[in-house]
């Protein structure tokens, strides 16, 4: 991992962010018993300079109009999420989690699923 005269400020939020995205993705699995949650992946952290605030994009697999709840649920367990980071994260203070939800990745499955049927398609023998 020695990425010599990188060692400045701006790494610790990225890997603090990368540790975050772990943490929480394994917290959401095994700890939190909230069935809105179990839809949930945690795609990408992104710490402030300061380790303040951890901005948490998510998706579910979820509709749109099931969104609200998962917002919610997010929210109303963040408080225990952040307690459950601190306890692992090496840090003085865990940082408060924002949840914002990602839409890239609906539109990433919705590509994938294109793709594999446009393959399938090709391989299906006796056509054309």
């Amino acid at each position: 991992m020695g990425r010599s005269g990188m060692k400045g400020r701006g790494d610790r939020p990225a890997r603090v962010g990368e540790r975050i995205r772990e943490e929480l993705s394994l917290l959401l699995q095994r700890k939190v018993r909230d069935p809105g949650l179990s839809s949930v992946t945690v795609t990408d952290v992104s710490v402030t300079p300061d380790l303040k605030i951890a901005h948490v994009n998510y998706s579910a697999l979820v509709g749109p109009e099931e969104r609200k709840a998962v917002a919610q649920a997010l929210r109303r367990c963040s408080g225990f999420l952040r307690r459950e980071l601190g306890k692992v994260l090496d840090l003085r203070y865990a940082p408060e989690l924002q949840f914002h939800y990602d839409d890239s990745f609906d539109r990433g499955a919705r590509i994938d699923e294109i793709l594999r049927e446009i393959a399938g398609r090709k391989e299906d023998p006796g056509e054309g």
